[in-house]
């Protein structure tokens, strides 16, 4: 990744060398250092909305080395921290490239995008220890980058300080290619990892509790935040190695959690197949053969191939014991299985209307509802769709449901997101644990709404209100 990089200015005191940049205010982290752009807040719309004062961004700051030839489908690998900064400063007054994703072109989003993004008040210095929000964006882990959601107003707007912070992570082919000739741990060792794409992400919150002391937050005091695949996202990273490690945070605030349907083991491994076929590899042969002539690949062939596979069908995947993920979240959760964090989770009304995966008028019978909301899980069999049904009985069949569309859409929200905020949040009280709290948010995203009514409160509404209207 080409970042500026300037020769630095030293400005000295009686006891100590601080670091200056005309670029604009520079975080010296010892073995880097980087310059930021400074911003006055807008005027808020809203005269009841505090205004605290300017806010100062670094973005693009690498977190890991770049996981570019061998390092491709590798966990992310520590920068050499340990380094004296060479006499430079890094220019870190944009935002990051985005991670390559479908629709893939060569130039649009790279593989080396490692980075991290963080806000600060403009006057907080190292010691201040402020509280810390890390916002892992969604999309399906195959789409979308940090630069749709600003912290710019988080910071900004708060009445005593935060810092915030974005992680950009691998995501689709690149971030969640699976397999048997994959994982570092199979048989035929030493080839690659599995999730990456949310090992990037740990990675990340690894470092913020390395460094983030120096733009004056509190590595102690750290929530993380992410809506629909980030919010799945967050609730992945409680689960990890299924609660067997310390966390790199202290609290957690998933939305919308969601977990898509699993893939089979033949589904996972006909993805890989079809990516080394399309890169231009051998689908046969050892593991290390296969997984070298994809790493040597050009870039072009890697887009070539990202094009051909259609988006969700790379997500994260059960690893088994030792693993980052060693079985289903849901499994891990009943269990007990998962970190003892502080909580607050929650979902939009209109979730379910959202992946529903039809209109009001389309559901007329039992059939309607079992035929389109269960596309989403083909692997479903007729016993246990009748059984579903069964759980939401309409009010002609002494049920709650006036119509066959409230049953398919409550259905669809709980069990793509609503249950899994709730099962979480008794699990931590299980174990005694407070601040642990729910929420349903019911203010639609006006500009949606006006399109589909019906929708209500739909899937992302609440990001409308967390990031002004934009995404």
């Amino acid at each position: 990744m080409l970042r500026l990089v300037i020769t630095l200015s030293l400005s000295f005191s009686a006891t100590s060398a601080q670091l200056t940049s005309p670029l604009g205010p520079v975080v010296d982290l010892g073995y880097a250092a980087f310059a930021g752009n400074s911003t006055p807040p807008a005027s808020p719309t809203n005269p009841d909305t505090p205004v605290v004062g300017p806010v100062t961004f670094f973005g693009g700051v690498p977190y890991a080395r770049p996981p570019l030839g061998d390092l491709r489908w590798r966990a992310p690998q520590m920068l050499n921290e340990d380094a004296k900064s060479s006499g430079s400063i890094t220019d870190a007054r944009n935002w990051g490239p985005p991670c390559i994703q479908r629709p893939a072109v060569v130039g649009i989003g790279i593989e080396d995008c490692l980075t991290l993004n963080i806000w600060k008040p403009t006057n907080a210095t190292a010691g201040d220890k402020l509280p810390v929000a890390v916002y892992i964006h969604g999309g399906g882990f195959y789409a979308n980058s940090p630069q749709g959601f600003p912290l710019y107003d988080w910071v900004a707007q708060h009445p005593t300080g935060i810092v915030g912070v974005s992680i950009t992570y691998r995501l689709g082919m690149m971030g969640f290619l699976g397999g048997p000739k994959i994982p570092a741990f199979s048989p035929d060792t030493g080839n690659g990892d599995l999730n990456v794409g949310l090992l990037d992400q740990r990675a990340g919150l690894e470092w913020v509790q390395r460094h983030i002391s120096k733009f004056g937050g509190d590595p102690h005091n750290v929530a993380i935040y992410g809506e629909s695949a980030g919010g799945a996202s967050v609730v992945m990273q409680v689960t990890a190695y299924g609660g067997t490690k310390p966390v790199p945070f202290k609290r957690a605030t998933p939305q919308s959690i969601g977990f898509g349907p699993t893939r089979n083991d033949s589904q996972i491994e006909r993805n890989f197949a079809n990516a080394a076929k399309f890169i231009g590899c051998p689908t046969t042969g050892s593991s290390s053969e296969t997984l070298s002539c994809m790493r040597n690949a050009s870039l072009g062939a890697i887009v070539s191939a990202m094009n051909r596979i259609p988006n969700g069908e790379f997500a994260p995947v059960v690893e088994g014991p030792g693993g980052f993920l060693p079985d289903l979240p849901s499994r891990l959760i009943a269990s007990g299985k998962f970190a003892e964090v502080e909580y607050n989770g929650g979902h939009c009304t209109g979730d379910g209307k959202t992946f529903a995966s039809g209109s009001p008028d389309q559901f007329v019978t039992d059939e309607d509802v079992k035929r389109i909301v269960f596309s989403r899980w083909p692997g479903v069999s007729e016993e246990l769709r009748n059984e579903a049904l069964a759980l939401y009985p309409l009010l002609s069949e002494n049920g709650t449901f006036p119509t066959e569309w409230d049953r398919a859409w409550t259905m669809a929200g709980e069990a793509v997101f609503a249950c899994m905020d709730w099962f979480l949040a008794e699990g931590l009280l299980a174990k005694g644990l407070k601040n642990v709290y729910s929420f349903a948010w019911d203010a639609p995203d006006r500009v949606l709404y006006d399109a589909r009514p019906y929708l209500g409160a739909m899937h992302t509404s609440d990001l409308y209100f967390l990031f002004d209207g934009t995404k």
